[in-house]
């Protein structure tokens, strides 16, 4: 699929679905290949923190005394506690940063190449040769994405008065993201600061506002449908749950037990349709920010002129 073409608003969904069709089993293999290792050591830290914690936490509810016997599990096994705690949290931390910088770095490799020809090792060593830039990523979006969060948190609030305004919402957090996805494609060029990048990735967003934001925001409401329906059926199963528990303190605490086990169930899999729908989601911003640039550049049409006038010389 070529990249660098200008699309409208039905070009940017095609294309998207297009890509998927064309290089998805060969875009996800490498993915599950660079973050199946980080996935499967935080599900373990998540599954030991919660059958260890949550367990004990869930059992103390027939006992009618559940804060202080938490406390008391707590007290017991602070360093325990603490340990898991810090290795979650730096664990998610290394895999939110390989798993969202991996679909920009596919994109710039696909761009470089012309196709998918690439392996593992080529995507990794990308990785190595801007971890620089991808720590300076992290720290500079911290630090713009606060002031950001905020009046976006307030323009939600607005919204979110009218029925029309609900439905816009889709649109400003697939603004938001696709914003912050299209400064690291840009970044990752070496060309810019992240500054410029993220005011040139504005200038890209807004040359074709509706079309780029509509496009984004619709996939983005997609996506909340396909994980609030995971989340709707949790909780039905958690009503019947209540409605069916036996009264007595042993059938209560099998109760519970089946509940954790199906709620790790259920997280595993909303977690990983979590990150696949993300990474679906940058994949369609990608298309959407090589469409604009196309747009505002004429890369492609000078490329094609360029070769023109080599095959004449």
């Amino acid at each position: 699929m070529q990249l660098y073409k200008k699309r409208d608003f039905s070009s940017f969904f095609s294309d998207t679905f297009q890509f998927l069709k064309d290089h998805g089993k060969h875009f996800f293999r490498h993915f599950v290949i660079i973050n199946g290792f980080f996935v499967l050591i935080l599900g373990a830290l998540s599954y030991v923190f919660t059958s260890f914690f949550l367990n004990d936490f869930l059992k103390t509810f027939p006992l009618g005394n559940t804060n202080n016997e938490f406390e008391k599990l707590i007290n017991d096994n602070f360093g325990l506690f603490i340990g898991l705690l810090v290795a979650l949290i730096v664990t998610s931390i290394v895999f939110g940063l390989i798993s969202y910088a991996y679909t920009p770095i596919y994109f710039k490799l696909y761009e470089k190449n012309g196709h998918t020809n690439f392996t593992t090792s080529e995507i990794i060593d990308v990785y190595k040769q801007h971890i620089g830039k991808l720590i300076m990523f992290v720290l500079c979006t911290i630090l713009i994405a606060i002031p950001l969060t905020i009046g976006f948190g307030v323009a939600a609030l607005i919204l979110m008065i009218t029925i029309v305004g609900i439905l816009l919402l889709p649109l400003l957090i697939g603004l938001f993201a696709g914003w912050f996805n299209m400064t690291l494609l840009e970044y990752l060029d070496n060309k810019r600061g992240f500054f410029d990048c993220f005011g040139y990735a504005w200038t890209l967003i807004t040359s074709n506002f509706w079309a780029a934001v509509g496009c984004m925001g619709i996939f983005y409401f997609m996506s909340y449908v396909v994980q609030m329906s995971l989340s709707i059926f949790q909780s039905g199963f958690n009503l019947t749950s209540q409605l069916t528990v036996p009264s007595s303190d042993l059938a209560a605490t099998d109760s519970n037990l089946v509940f954790i086990i199906f709620t790790l169930v259920i997280f595993i899999i909303s977690f990983f349709v979590g990150v696949i729908l993300n990474a679906i989601l940058q994949i369609n911003q990608s298309v959407v920010y090589y469409g604009l640039k196309e747009s505002s550049e004429n890369i492609n049409t000078i490329s094609d002129i360029d070769l023109i006038g080599r095959d004449e010389f």
